[in-house]
């Protein structure tokens, strides 16, 4: 993949955040001082991520935090989104753990930005149970209350859609159901759960809020109507229906009648606004009519009977997890939400932007994000009011089901004496933070 070499990456307005991002049962390790979650479960049975390993470890991060920390400053960013795992904080000293991590991020200057759910529900708690919205905004409370005086910046929830589809509706992920659309209360109840986090931090004092959405544009296949209408339905179903509610205050038509209880009543917490509208970005997706028969994309099975297939985009460069780098969408996403909901739209914040690949001299990292950084410029000369952005991840980690096979990592982490090696991408990253004076 060719970078612009030589060019500098174009200068972003005052102001503009820069960060990178991780997430707590990614990194954290220390499984055995906290109390177990859905993910600890999910990794506990044979067959359920793909290199048979766990969390327990990872990164060891709870262990290793100043460390970590030294890098991030080291990189010169301007902020570090982290998320805060609820099952620690459940656990006794585990809100000092945060503590002392933000602690250690304001001496160093670095903005500490955290997620209050991603992912790692506490083992007894169900998002198919309306309560564990109000569960979760007791949990905000409580950490909103000790954090409060020095997080000047809040995110709800991180990428619900995933989270339904993934963990609820496909069971590639914890908890491992296959509801398939009777997973869409989980959708509903974590957009509730977001509404009435926000209404927890503004009580608490909290501002600078906002929540981060997967997104990416939806590719017909063709001109076909059939595949029109697939691709249409795709992007109601991962895209629309999270992002609406929040911006809108309404389900995409027809959605709202598929969600449990006083939908209407629910809207109007759902839709408590929110100072910016945080967008994890990674690829667009092409979508076309059913092909019969369970499909193979991106490590994922999409299983027959749904109303719409994905298909591969011939012609781009893959990441080594087999998803197309398509810089370009990022722009078309952004000004595509501009022109969808107007003045509607609050500002915007990359949450997350980042690519898997092996190796300490990843060049193919750079190429990656150098490109996805001009695509994002681009946005903010259209007139798109983009105020930050988050490379996923700091550090290579525990990818999810994937295990430790995919690296994302500006950091690289030798999982057996978990040594922290700086990439060759963590030190462009570094050079293109000094160009841009933050």
């Amino acid at each position: 993949m060719a970078t612009d070499a030589g060019t500098p990456v174009p200068r972003f307005p005052p102001g503009f955040l820069w960060g990178v991002s991780t997430s707590a049962h990614q990194i954290e390790g220390a499984a055995e001082e906290r109390e177990p979650s859905v993910w600890d479960v999910f990794t506990a049975a044979p067959g359920r991520v793909k290199d048979g390993s766990t969390a327990a470890v990872a990164c060891d991060h709870y262990h290793r935090y100043r460390e970590d920390v030294a890098l991030l400053a080291g990189l010169g960013v301007d902020a570090y989104r982290f998320s805060v795992s609820w099952p620690r904080v459940n656990s006794p000293g585990g809100l000092d753990f945060y503590d002392r991590l933000v602690d250690e991020l304001c001496a160093a200057g670095v903005r500490p930005v955290p997620t209050l759910f991603h992912w790692d529900l506490p083992a007894d708690l169900d998002w198919l149970d309306r309560d564990t919205a109000a569960r979760f905004a007791d949990h905000v409370t409580v950490v909103a209350d000790r954090l409060g005086d020095r997080v000047r910046k809040w995110i709800t929830l991180n990428e619900p859609a995933e989270h339904t589809l993934l963990g609820h509706a496909l069971g590639a992920h914890a908890p491992g159901r296959q509801l398939l659309f009777d997973a869409l209360p989980v959708a509903h109840h974590q957009l509730l759960a977001h509404g009435l986090a926000v209404r927890a931090l503004r009580a608490a004092g909290a501002g600078d809020i906002g929540i981060a959405n997967s997104h990416g544009p939806t590719w017909p296949a063709s001109r076909e109507q059939a595949d029109l209408e697939a691709a249409g339905f795709y992007d109601v179903l991962l895209n629309r229906l999270f992002a609406e509610p929040v911006i809108l205050g309404e389900y995409p038509e027809g959605m709202g009648a598929l969600m449990p209880g006083d939908v209407e009543a629910d809207l109007k917490v759902i839709a408590e606004p929110v100072d910016w509208y945080g967008i994890n970005y990674y690829a667009p997706t092409q979508v076309g009519a059913p092909q019969g028969g369970d499909t193979e994309y991106g490590g994922l099975t999409m299983p027959a009977g749904l109303p719409f297939s994905v298909r591969r985009i011939e012609g781009r460069p893959v990441t080594d997890f087999g998803w197309p780098v398509v810089p370009e969408g990022l722009t078309e996403l952004l000004t595509g939400f501009r022109e969808r909901y107007g003045d509607r739209l609050p500002p915007v914040v990359i949450t997350e932007n980042g690519c898997s690949y092996e190796g300490v001299d990843d060049q193919d990292r750079i190429a990656y994000l150098d490109a996805h950084i001009r695509a994002l410029h681009r946005a903010v000369e259209a007139g798109v009011d983009v105020r930050g952005y988050f490379v996923w991840s700091l550090m290579d980690n525990f990818e999810w089901a994937e295990g430790y096979a995919r690296r994302f990592g500006l950091v690289h982490v030798d999982f057996e004496t978990l040594r922290r090696t700086p990439k060759a991408s963590y030190r462009w990253f570094r050079d293109v933070l000094r160009e841009q004076g933050s």
